[in-house]
């Protein structure tokens, strides 16, 4: 029953009369147990703990002292009673420090590792040592370890190095678990103790004098309960800024670090073997480094060093599928490798060459051999420059290219490219000596950057870009592939740096170089070399071997060519190469200029990753509405006249030159009402039906008013191009369409009409004829065209013959299908041999033996013009 409610009854007044002397008795002990320990907090578990030690006592000892009294010491206790005590209650009345507790952790993991020796087991020993390694590290006074840590590593290296030696004379050998333990123990035991080896020496040098030293860390104290609550002691501020003016710098074992010459190649030597391994601040990192780089005095060979493992400590910040480098860090990137092009400029007997030998030993510097011109330093420029030049592009593909950081950031590229030409320079340096076997591969790969930087830009451009390039070297410096007196020419650049890769190498690296150059041709109107280079490189029959990246090259380079064509005049030759990418809808895909996503198309992350990473930059993009004007236009002067012959001769073979464009312009036709155009696509569709219709100025007028023509260079000349196009294609369209109406026809009259010079419609009507196209001659004393006519077929017996191409096809495909399904046991429903020429010659025969057995097409002659206007080419 609780103390605070009384009852009616007498019993159980009394017992809350005897409750509440209980729990005052209990305050009055514990307010005294306060006073006399000096002590203002308890926990909650202490008290648990005396509540059980009280009433254990009680049980024990009856009249002894009771509750917090019995803790507390008094000075008239005897010596035996309070040994008794001590000996009783030790486990429980005394507590250890969190600094107790770990030295006894240590103690324990030595004493695991000592039975691990015993019974041979390096497994153990292995994942021990590991865990002692742990452990000191919160023990550590300064630089100094604790005694037993130092004794335990000098031994177990001792037992190491006797193991090892066992092994080498004793046949029989270790399973696997305990070779990988030994192995792992080897490898760590003496990086660990270089840390230490002033006190493993001591120690070795005479162990009991090193153990019972006076400087040895005092052995843990146990703190009894009474002194445990002592209070801290109060440190003022005069003397806390005292501590803090010797702040040192500290590692994440609390040792402090110095930064000397000597202790360079180590610490460079613990940021190596600390890359890529889990909670790495590569940042710190990276600022230690340059810490590094400021210590004076550095050797050339530190200072090499440095700036290689801090340059790549920068790229790693760019690590990773999606993420790009920070801009600062390339920055910084970029001006470390120039300096470092300038340190091996300076320093002749100093080369960065791959494959040579690392230096171990990171106390004494390595120094030039005896009969060698070179200390020669593992590495490689020219992959610095390549994964600089790959940040600057993944930079690129991640900014807008819409805003002016875009423009600020492609102001790197002229930085980059004096890197890369002196990067040139010094490989072309070291290529002279021969001893010191520089592969060609390295130099190629660098012209190979080189020309990527240029083969895109005008002529105007790359000079600008060289000009900088060569102030940026000294006046001395030439180079032999390209010399200073040919850098103002961009042509001879391009040509001089392409056929020396094409000279001294091969694979994807010489393809390339051929591709760059058929662009920069290409791009700069000499439409017949870049042709001629194109055929005779043969690409087109092995590209599909070659990675994506020059297959992506190679569909530039090919749109290139026929816009060079178009430019210049070539409508057929820039239609037939732009078939190819504009006819198969993928351009964004096939040009690297977008990502295209399927409907149905199941692409993975990872494919998507990868898709992104290959799109180029957006400076370095071919219009793509541009293209698809040229490619529509090309079409239209060839489709409008072809669609005239076939639908003015029936019985000529049906082709169809680009499926595109006449999907774009059936679905045109389709529509009820046209309004004025509004995109390029309109603009083209409008002015096919003004040329079908025969208004070919309506049509020119509908294709000079495309904007996207000022973003050709030369945009009168293009037009005025395009106008004269536009009057011979619609002359062909007009003879096609209305030959059949005329017996005769003069030239004046037709040029009076297309306002073409009559010597122009003369060389049309002449080209027209000598290719079986029109079925006329050409008097040249009246200047007239002369038309022929033949038997003319009715509307029916044109749709007839259709009619008959069509079911023989039919038929001739089912016996294939059939043929196919049955594996050749299907003979027995082909035709004879004669049956071809009997039945269906009969049938032929009946329409006057025109038709004989097959389905030939009809000779150009007297009966191919049968009438109507425009016919089924243009409806509407």
């Amino acid at each position: 029953m609780s103390r605070f409610f009384r009852g009616g009854d007498d019993s159980s007044t009394d017992s809350s009369s005897e409750e509440e002397e209980v729990y005052s008795s209990e305050e009055e002990e514990k307010v005294k147990a306060e006073d006399e320990s000096s002590s203002e907090e308890e926990s909650d578990e202490e008290e648990e703990e005396e509540s059980d030690e009280e009433s254990g006592s009680d049980e024990e000892e009856g009249p002894k002292k009771k509750g917090a009294n019995r803790f507390l010491q008094s000075d008239d206790e005897s010596e035996e009673e309070e040994e008794e005590e001590q000996s009783e209650d030790e486990a429980t009345t005394k507590v250890k420090s969190a600094k107790d507790k770990r030295f006894d952790e240590l103690e324990s993991t030595i004493s695991q590792i000592q039975n691990g020796q015993k019974i041979n087991d390096w497994s153990l020993i292995a994942s021990e040592f590991d865990k002692l390694n742990r452990q000191v590290v919160k023990l550590q006074d300064g630089s100094k370890a604790p005694k037993p840590y130092i004794k335990a590593i000098a031994d177990l290296e001792d037992f190491m190095n006797e193991t090892l030696a066992k092994q080498k004379v004793t046949p029989k050998k270790m399973n696997a678990t305990n070779a990988r333990g030994l192995n792992a123990v080897k490898q760590r035991i003496r990086k660990n103790n270089k840390d230490y080896q002033t006190q493993i020496d001591a120690y070795r040098k005479d162990s009991d004098a090193f153990m019972e030293s006076d400087d040895e860390i005092p052995a843990p104290k146990t703190v009894s309960k009474a002194l445990r609550f002592a209070e801290a002691p109060v440190v003022s501020a005069e003397q806390q800024e005292e501590d803090d003016k010797g702040f040192s710098t500290v590692d994440s074992r609390g040792k402090v670090v110095q930064y000397t010459p000597e202790s360079i190649l180590k610490h460079l030597r613990t940021i190596i073997e600390s890359r890529g391994k889990k909670n790495t601040d590569r940042l710190e990192q990276i600022k230690v480094m340059e810490t590094l780089n400021k210590v004076v005095p550095i050797t050339p060979y530190q200072r090499i060093r440095v700036l290689q493992t801090l340059i790549s400590a920068r790229f790693d910040l760019g690590a990773g599928g999606a993420a790009q480098m920070p801009l600062d860090q390339w920055k910084a990137a970029e001006r470390d490798l120039a300096t470092l092009l300038e340190i091996l400029e300076k320093e002749k007997d100093h080369v960065v060459v791959e494959g040579a030998e690392e230096w171990d030993d990171d106390d004494k510097l390595p120094t030039i051999p005896e009969g060698e011109k070179y200390l020669k330093v593992p590495g490689s420029v020219v992959s610095l420059i390549e994964r600089l030049d790959d940040e600057l592009t993944r930079s690129l593909q991640a900014i807008d290219p819409h805003t002016s950081e875009y423009i600020d950031r492609l102001t790197d590229e002229g930085s980059l490219y004096n890197t890369i030409f002196r990067g040139l320079l010094y490989y072309e340096h070291l290529r002279k000596d021969a001893s010191l076997e520089v592969p060609q591969e390295s130099l190629n790969r660098i012209i190979q950057r080189r020309l990527d930087h240029v083969y895109y830009k005008p002529a105007q451009v790359v000079k600008i870009l060289e000009e900088n390039a060569w102030k940026q070297v000294s006046a001395e410096a030439d180079s032999e592939i390209t010399p200073r007196s040919q850098s103002g020419d961009a042509g001879k650049l391009i040509n001089i740096l392409s056929n020396y890769l094409f000279e001294n190498s091969e694979g994807i690296i010489r393809a390339r170089a051929m591709l760059c150059q058929i662009y920069f041709l290409a791009l700069h109107d000499e439409y017949y070399k870049s042709r001629d280079l194109m055929l005779t490189s043969h690409l087109q029959e092995t590209i599909a071997n070659f990675d994506i990246a020059t297959q992506i090259l190679y569909n530039r380079t090919l749109v290139q060519v026929g816009l060079c064509a178009f430019r210049k005049g070539l409508v057929y030759d820039a239609q037939n190469t732009l078939q190819e990418i504009c006819g198969s809808g993928r351009q964004k895909e096939l040009l690297a200029q977008g990502v295209m996503i399927q409907r149905y198309s199941q692409v993975t992350p990872e494919q998507e990753r990868l898709e992104k990473q290959r799109q180029l930059p957006f400076h370095m993009h071919i219009n793509l509405e541009l293209l698809e004007c040229v490619y529509l236009t090309c079409s239209m002067l060839l489709e409008i006249p072809l669609l005239a012959q076939t639908g003015s001769s029936p019985d000529v073979k049906k082709r169809i030159i680009s499926k595109t464009y006449r999907r774009m312009l059936e679905y045109h036709e389709r529509q009820i009402f046209t309004g004025p155009p509004e995109n390029t696509r309109d603009h083209v569709m409008q002015a096919s039906k003004a040329l079908a219709a025969g208004e070919w100025k309506k049509a020119t007028d509908f294709i000079h008013s495309i904007k996207i023509w000022d973003l050709m260079p030369n945009t009168e000349d293009i037009k005025t191009m395009l106008a004269k196009q536009i009057q011979e294609e619609g002359l062909r369209t007009y003879l096609f369409t209305y030959a059949p109406f005329y017996d005769t026809l003069a030239i004046a009259t037709l040029s009076s009409m297309f306002e073409l010079d009559s010597r122009k419609v003369s060389a049309v009507v002449s080209k027209m004829i000598s290719h079986e196209e029109l079925a006329a001659a050409l008097d040249q004393v009246t200047e007239t065209v002369i038309f022929r006519k033949g038997v003319e077929l009715s509307r029916l017996q044109s749709l007839a013959l259709t009619l008959s191409d069509k079911a023989s096809s039919l038929i001739e495909t089912n016996e294939r299908t059939l043929e196919q399904k049955t594996q050749g046991s299907a003979n027995a429903f082909s035709r004879k041999d004669n049956r071809g020429g009997g039945q269906r010659g009969g049938r032929g025969g009946a329409r006057g033996g025109a038709r004989t057995g097959g389905n030939p097409q009809r000779q150009a002659g007297g009966t191919q013009f049968t009438g109507g206007a425009l016919g089924n080419a243009v409806r509407g």
